[in-house]
């Protein structure tokens, strides 16, 4: 539980770390001390939504969500007497905001789910070696990256498309408005799919491809490199007269960071409104299989994984459809031995990231027949889910070998045991849900933790009980699996 990690503020250690965290749910903020442990009581969260539209839209309004940080950030200061020495930021990934030459954002922010550029992946795709182009970025094209928005932007709005001086990330374009000066965090760039992972510059053939020009993107900063505001911060927030700022991270990276990921032994799941799969690795990865992404987050590691759109989206889609029992039903049925004769369902009601990148791709129910309850299309849905998951573990076993265990974060990790259970049972590892909540918004303060407390133990993170996997249940778990990929590449794969 949280409490076993807070500390109150009589008992906290500076230096201390405001850290925010803007997700697809809402901005949150916190205070650290120098163990990386929450300080009781100061904490805050600014819920938002994104606009979504049957057309693919995802989008948010960049400088309300500017505001939502200012507001945190008031927030948690708000009867802290203590001064801050540092202040870190990170926002869900692949974000985009077109700004114009006084400095204003002209575009909304473009989210990771927006998929309206579909028809330039296809385009892409067709011109590109895109294994070659995986190699070098650590992504393949998809709806989720910049270079096919980029070109969907440049065609169906050249007049905004000219206008745009510089294209930033939200986070970058929240710190522009409020320090007067941005760079993008090394996560941050990797997350667009445009970010040479092994040199740590941006990709000058994909730059090239789409009209983009490298002045216009932001420098890339180690995410250890504090940046210099240029105006007076001071005026508004004395404690944080003295912080250092660190460059925009990408959630992914902080979300590892926050679990616990120290080596490739350990493999976090996270499970939010959408999901992801991710291990630390060290040095350059050779030969990357095709369903994964290989993101560079500092000179000496990158996060191998793969990514899910629909986790908790899902969750909410069963609950707004059918006609469901209540949460312990529910819970039991997931739990209970599988039962054969289910429908399989493909669970991509937002597109598909990992392993296919069909972004285009829509959920998918099939042998649904008359004598189908709404129980069995719960647990038929979450199945789905969690065999999601396991085509990603299959993919980075090929690299990293099998993972002594995984870490589950996130709020649909502790929402649904249920499914917790299944990944470990068709995984055949065991399932370690962290407890402590927010463990993105404390991986944002335990990155600068190396600059501002070098000599620092951080606590460690608190855990529940294992899910085991039920050996009986692999075999199951097997077919399931065969007959999910029989459906996908006759439906998906054949029509892409």
């Amino acid at each position: 539980m949280t409490a076993t990690l807070e500390v109150h503020p009589a008992h906290a250690d500076a230096p201390y770390v405001l850290a925010l965290d803007v997700g697809s749910s809402g901005t949150r903020s916190g205070i650290y001390d120098r163990l990386a442990r929450p300080v009781r009581g100061f904490r805050a969260k600014r819920p938002h939504a994104f606009t979504t539209l049957a057309s693919g839209a995802s989008t948010i309004d960049a400088d309300q969500v500017t505001e939502e940080i200012r507001q945190a950030i008031d927030a948690v200061l708000d009867g802290f007497t203590a001064p801050i020495a540092g202040v870190a930021l990170d926002t869900f990934a692949s974000s985009l905001v077109g700004v114009d030459a006084d400095g204003h954002a002209i575009t909304p922010c473009y989210t990771y789910a927006d998929s309206r550029c579909a028809p330039q992946v296809n385009y892409l795709k067709s011109i590109l070696n895109e294994d070659a182009t995986q190699q070098r970025t650590g992504t393949r094209q998809h709806t989720g990256y910049l270079p096919p928005r980029f070109l969907w932007l440049k065609q169906n709005d050249p007049g905004t498309f000219a206008r745009v001086r510089r294209w930033m990330s939200l986070g970058e374009y929240a710190w522009w408005r409020i320090l007067g000066t941005t760079a993008a965090g090394t996560s941050t760039a990797a997350w667009t799919g445009m970010l040479d992972r092994r040199n740590g510059t941006w990709d000058a053939a994909l730059l090239d491809l789409v009209g983009v020009d490298a002045e216009q993107l932001s420098p890339i900063a180690s995410p250890l490199q504090p940046l210099t505001p240029r105006t007076s911060v001071a005026r508004d927030w004395p404690a944080l007269a003295d912080a250092l700022w660190f460059a925009p991270i990408s959630d992914g990276h902080s979300q590892s960071i926050g679990a616990g990921s120290v080596d490739s032994s350990i493999a976090v799941l996270s499970a939010a409104t959408s999901g992801a799969f991710r291990v630390l690795v060290s040095g350059d990865l050779e030969n990357l299989p095709r369903g994964l992404w290989c993101n560079r987050v500092n000179e000496e590691h990158s996060i191998l994984g793969g990514a899910l759109n629909d986790v908790g989206r899902a969750v909410t889609w069963l609950h707004d459809t059918l006609k469901l029992p209540d949460a312990d039903e529910l819970d039991a049925a997931l739990q209970a031995d599988p039962r054969p004769g289910l429908p399989v369902v493909l669970p991509w009601f937002s597109g598909e990231r990992s392993t296919g990148w069909v972004g285009e791709a829509r959920a998918v129910f099939h042998r649904v027949s008359a004598a189908t309850t709404p129980l069995d299309l719960y647990r038929a849905t979450l199945e789905g889910v969690a065999l999601s998951y396991v085509r990603i573990l299959r993919e980075l076993i090929l690299v990293i070998g099998q993972p002594q265990e995984i870490i589950a974060t996130g709020r649909a990790a502790s929402a649904q045991p249920g499914l917790m259970q299944m990944i470990a049972d068709a995984a055949d590892v065991p399932v370690i849900p962290l407890t402590l909540k927010r463990s993105t918004l404390r991986g944002t303060a335990l990155s600068t933790l190396p600059v501002l407390a070098p000599d620092a133990t951080p606590a460690l993170a608190p855990r529940g009980e294992p899910f085991e996997p039920h050996p009986d249940r692999l075999g199951y778990y097997h077919r399931r699996m065969e007959r999910f990929g029989v459906v996908y590449d006759k439906l998906i794969a054949h029509a892409n």
